[in-house]
């Protein structure tokens, strides 16, 4: 210490006063020593010197004080990581010691402990956001678990979730290696998607970079997949897994034999860790029933997608039964204008005579517009709401820099979205849905994948803008990279020539053109796009739900 004075003394002499000097000192041992510093206020402190001794005994550092007020003042002081407070002291109370306490600290863990089995103490502590509360006579395990769950926790949980992913590794390496059904798929991304979301909760960067090369490993498979299974799968004979086209049939349909009304919400490019994001919100007013994937049609987009939800069709399907109501990439206009009489002509298909609504909320007055009609629109057997909230925020993130940095990463982005849902009118609205009994559907049309590797390619000015899919004829691309589709309508897909193709992007590829290439690169790289084949654009959620009593 002697050593460490005299060094530090020497380089700051000049700069800083002798008193200053000592505080950087106090600090810097304080922090050196990495334990950690508890603070326990009590005015019988001298009866629980063996607990004390305890907690040292532990590797945690204690200081203690005889009163509330002696509290508050080291508080000002000193950096604590945790503090125990008695309820009963002289002076001013343990209550009011900790509402000065947790003015000057917000975020400091404070643990009440107390005589006094009153109710009404506990419900002012507790309002008070102690972090948790004994009753004396307290054992020293009592204090030991409560100290580790306020400060050991997060080390705790990460450590436990390093080793589970760690048991599950080599599962999940050695089955996305197989030949797998989209069944086997589904519940390979749920796992992918579940230990995303646990390993962003730990600092544990080295694991978190062993996952994403898992995670790349198995979009690289997944998107063999697709290459081999897709035009199998979209074939009119084959109704094997749910998609896009019969999603709306298969799902929604069944669900209108019931007695209640039925709520569709389609959230627009929605990815399945979002959902995630956003379940815990809903637990509150509903029960999930059940939690699925589904697999979105290609070009992951919501011309192509949403169509197909709400036509029941695949997109060669649409133009052909209604040519003046498809819009090819090329063609001016909005490409989503029919979405309405679209799900009219399914239900007739279907024979649904049933009341129905469909509503689209594209800005923030529609959206407020929504909240009032929710009353009017339960006396409907069945109502869709179609939500273009991620899709736009996606194309803002793409173009404005603050966005940007909003949502940098998966991570980030989830955190926006459960953010900016709990606080939206989407949830008012749903909030007042569940105030009735009724059946709920959640879905989107597609998902997006942040892109990172470009792939050159050469097309004539008519070909599409979009990065993860291209459509024209002419293109010049190197097919070892991308998934080539030569005869669209092998796929049911519109022709916009009869010499138009289509490729796809796969994993996190994007398309760039040669001319003024790096700026290109470097514009759109680390942006999330959608269009192609990847597990985040092409594994969608249907979760359907029901208002709790």
């Amino acid at each position: 210490m002697n050593d460490f004075s005299c060094i530090l003394t020497k380089n700051y002499k000049k700069s800083l006063e002798k008193e200053k000097i000592e505080r950087i000192l106090i600090h810097k041992l304080r922090y050196t020593s990495m334990k950690p510093h508890i603070l326990w206020a009590d005015d019988e402190i001298d009866l629980l010197k063996p607990h004390i001794l305890f907690l040292e005994g532990k590797g945690y550092e204690v200081t203690s004080v005889k009163s509330g007020r002696d509290a508050i003042d080291a508080i000002k002081k000193t950096e604590y990581d945790l503090v125990f407070l008695d309820e009963n002291m002289p002076g001013i109370s343990g209550l009011d010691a900790l509402a000065q306490i947790k003015q000057d600290r917000p975020n400091i863990p404070v643990i009440m402990i107390t005589k006094n089995e009153e109710e009404h103490i506990m419900e002012e502590a507790i309002g008070s956001k102690i972090a948790d509360y004994l009753i004396k006579p307290v054992n020293p395990n009592q204090i030991l678990l409560s100290v580790k769950k306020n400060l050991d926790e997060k080390r705790l949980v990460s450590q436990r979730t390093t080793q589970g992913y760690q048991r599950e590794f080599m599962q999940i390496g050695m089955t996305v290696s197989d030949k797998l059904s989209f069944e086997e798929w589904k519940e390979v991304y749920k796992k992918l998607v579940y230990w995303e979301i646990e390993l962003d909760q730990t600092n544990e960067e080295g694991m978190k970079e062993v996952f994403d090369t898992q995670k790349s490993d198995a979009n690289r498979n997944f998107c063999r997949y697709v290459s081999d299974n897709y035009n199998r799968l979209v074939n009119k004979q084959s109704d094997e897994i749910i998609m896009s086209h019969n999603l709306f049939r298969k799902v929604v349909n069944p669900l209108l034999d019931g007695d209640l009304p039925v709520v569709m919400v389609l959230l627009d490019n929605l990815r399945f860790d979002q959902w995630r994001a956003i379940s815990e919100t809903l637990g509150d007013k509903f029960r999930i029933d059940n939690e699925d994937i589904y697999m979105s049609i290609l070009p992951t987009t919501t011309q192509y997608c949403r169509n197909a939800i709400f036509s029941g069709m695949m997109p060669l399907d649409i133009e052909k039964t209604f040519p003046d109501k498809w819009s090819n990439d090329e063609d001016e206009g909005g490409k989503n204008m029919y979405e309405k009489d679209f799900l009219e002509e399914q239900l007739k298909r279907l024979r649904r005579d049933v009341k129905f609504s469909y509503t689209k909320v594209t800005n923030l007055d529609g959206a407020k517009n929504l909240v009032d009609q929710v009353p009017n629109l339960l006396h409907n057997k069945l109502n869709v709401i179609v939500y273009n909230f991620v899709d736009n925020f996606s194309h803002a993130r793409t173009d404005v820099n603050i966005v940007r940095e909003l949502a940098e990463n998966e991570a980030a982005y989830r955190n926006v979205m459960a953010t900016w849902f709990k606080h939206s009118p989407l949830w008012e609205a749903i909030q007042k849905i569940s105030e009735k009994p009724c059946r709920l559907v959640i879905t989107t049309d597609h998902g997006s994948i942040r892109v990172k590797d470009p792939i050159k390619i050469v097309g004539d000015k008519n070909v599409n803008t979009n990065l993860r899919y291209k459509q024209g004829k002419n293109i010049t691309y190197n097919p070892k990279e991308v998934f080539e589709v030569k005869k669209p309508h092998d796929i049911y897909l519109p022709l916009q020539h009869l010499s138009s193709s289509f490729v796809f992007a796969k994993e996190n590829d994007f398309f760039a053109y040669p001319n003024n290439y790096n700026y290109y690169v470097n514009y759109y790289k680390n942006t999330f796009q959608h269009g192609g084949i990847s597990l985040e654009e092409m594994c969608c959620p249907i979760v359907t739900l029901t208002s709790k009593p």
